[in-house]
């Protein structure tokens, strides 16, 4: 049967997991003991991991603001740079778990104030030195001295201070209950450099290190033979660039220039597999959306910004452009991919031109300016379409195109009404506080909700989950009412590659599998 082979090939090369792939065969009316020998065979013929060769990757957008700070990290290639040359506490794994990485063990307290962590012993950084409590303390507290610019202060605005108890021991003390904390110490702004140190070429304790850079071309990294542990390393080299023309970084795709490219388009899904490459699409909250900044017009307008809402014709988004490959958004970050904390109680805004109409007409503007990149597969065709639908009912929306690169610091937060892709985050918590907490730096639409700042500390103490539910459902009506938001839709995160590049997980939280796979594919042939 054509379909269990297509699945066996599936589970070989990762795409889908021992569950799934067991499920898949229950949908094809396959017993679970004759699924249970498929799935034997399917792991005998899988490749083993083989050391050597190198891949190039690229990314969507790269600029003069590329950073090797991690703390500073912004974009898919920041993350992907971060995740090759530096260790977290924390690991998150594909099933969301967390897992053990420069800290060996932590505990916490009975209401979640305080943490203690013990941090691994004989983990030496790139340029010498061992890793110790000290460069621990000092890490995190980047993240909360006055004035601090990490991008994920907001995650540490409870943190009274972090301590070394001892050379392998810290202590992190709250003011408030956060039991999300261990979550949020996965992110890519959350690694562990060298104290007194900013030589990012020698402050990491990562699995490859850094042999050249230069911010909006490319960073070049090899093996670290010094490597704490051992989970793969396979490769000798890793190359992390960007491409930042979608139909250039799908042709540098087919033609083999590059062995990773993300954000492919669904309506590319066909071709790239005609042409003998594998895509990797995973579910997720990633989305693509419009900031309308609350802090300036014309976003400060509600009536505007509702109005935008109403003319999202959702569901034509994910059946045409995206291909089914995503979900519908309802303007605000948590959709189905985040569990329980997915208010799914909250109505679907539909499509409606004639309560956008209302609403337009009610705001006084008859036309704005958006700046469209192609910072998402799907968000220019989006745009068009939203267009297209205003001007039928009188509203004249301009398109300004710019490109990507440099958008981050040029566009992003800046101009009026942009549009805007994020990442999925491990918790719907951390998404909301990173996005919408008030006076976050990341708040791109300048929407300060003091109730919003009230939901998201007091949820992390919540306990009962009924309680919580309706916390996150209230934030998520906030959100998708009051702020400056519009999300018509998110996307499976779809990349393409060199088939012989394999050992990808499913991790939704970024490209290729969370953007963590430099430590763990590897290259065959």
């Amino acid at each position: 049967m054509k379909e269990v082979k297509t699945f066996q090939q599936m589970y070989r090369d990762g795409h889908v997991n021992r569950r799934e792939f067991l499920a898949a065969m229950g949908a094809l009316g396959i017993t679970a003991t004759t699924a249970g020998g498929l799935l034997t065979s399917a792991s005998a013929l899988a490749a083993s991991p083989t050391r050597g060769g190198s891949v190039i990757f690229a990314s969507n957008l790269h600029g003069p603001d590329d950073t090797l700070d991690p703390i500073l990290g912004t974009s898919t290639i920041d993350y992907v740079r971060a995740n090759t040359m530096y260790n977290g506490l924390i690991q998150v794994w594909d099933d969301m778990s967390l897992h053990p990485e420069l800290a060996e063990e932590w505990s916490v307290n009975d209401n979640a104030t305080q943490y203690t962590f013990k941090i691994r012993k004989g983990v030496e950084f790139h340029g010498g030195g061992e890793l110790t409590a000290k460069d621990v303390v000092h890490s995190m507290n980047r993240h909360i001295a006055s004035g601090s610019p990490s991008s994920i202060k907001s995650f540490f605005a409870n943190v009274i201070e972090w301590r070394a108890l001892d050379k392998y021991t810290v202590k992190l003390n709250l003011s408030s209950p956060d039991a999300d904390m261990p979550v949020k110490l996965t992110q890519p702004q959350a690694k562990i450099v060298k104290a007194n140190t900013m030589n990012w070429w020698e402050g990491g304790t990562g699995p490859y290190r850094l042999d050249s850079f230069q911010a909006g071309v490319k960073s070049e990294h090899s093996r670290n033979n010094n490597y704490w542990r051992d989970t793969g390393q396979w490769l000798d080299g890793i190359e992390v660039t960007a491409i930042t023309d979608p139909d250039a970084r799908l042709n540098a795709l087919l033609a083999g220039s590059v062995d990773m490219a993300t954000l492919m388009n669904a309506r590319h899904i066909k071709k790239i597999e005609a042409a003998g490459k594998s895509v990797l699409s995973i579910p997720s909250g990633l989305y693509g959306g419009i900031c309308c900044l609350k802090n300036t017009a014309p976003g400060d307008n509600d009536d505007l910004v509702q109005g935008f809402r109403y003319i999202q014709d959702r569901e034509r988004i994910v059946r045409k452009f995206l291909k089914g490959q995503g979900t519908v958004g309802n303007d605000h970050p948590i959709n189905v991919s985040y569990g329980a904390d997915h208010c799914h109680e909250l109505p679907q805004i539909p499509y409606d031109p004639d309560k956008a109409k209302y609403h337009l007409n009610k705001s006084g503007y008859s036309e704005a300016e958006l700046y469209v990149a192609p910072v998402i597969g799907f968000i220019e065709e989006a745009c068009l379409l939203m267009q297209a639908n205003l001007k039928k009912i009188g509203f004249n929306l301009k398109l300004k195109r710019v490109p990507t690169d440099g958008y981050w610091g040029a566009v992003w937060m800046k101009e009026p009404l942009n549009v805007v892709t994020w990442n999925m985050r491990p918790t719907a918590n951390a998404m909301m506080a990173i996005q919408f907490a008030p006076n976050g730096n990341w708040n791109d639409t300048y929407w300060n909700s003091d109730r919003m700042g009230v939901l998201l500390k007091d949820s992390l103490a919540e306990t009962d989950a009924a309680k919580r539910h309706e916390m996150h459902c209230e934030m998520q009506k906030l959100v998708s009412t009051q702020s400056g938001m519009v999300i018509p839709a998110h996307t499976n995160i779809i990349d393409g590659h060199n088939p012989q590049v394999q050992g990808f997980s499913n991790c939704p939280l970024g490209q290729f599998g969370g953007n963590g796979w430099a430590e763990f594919i590897w290259k065959t042939g």
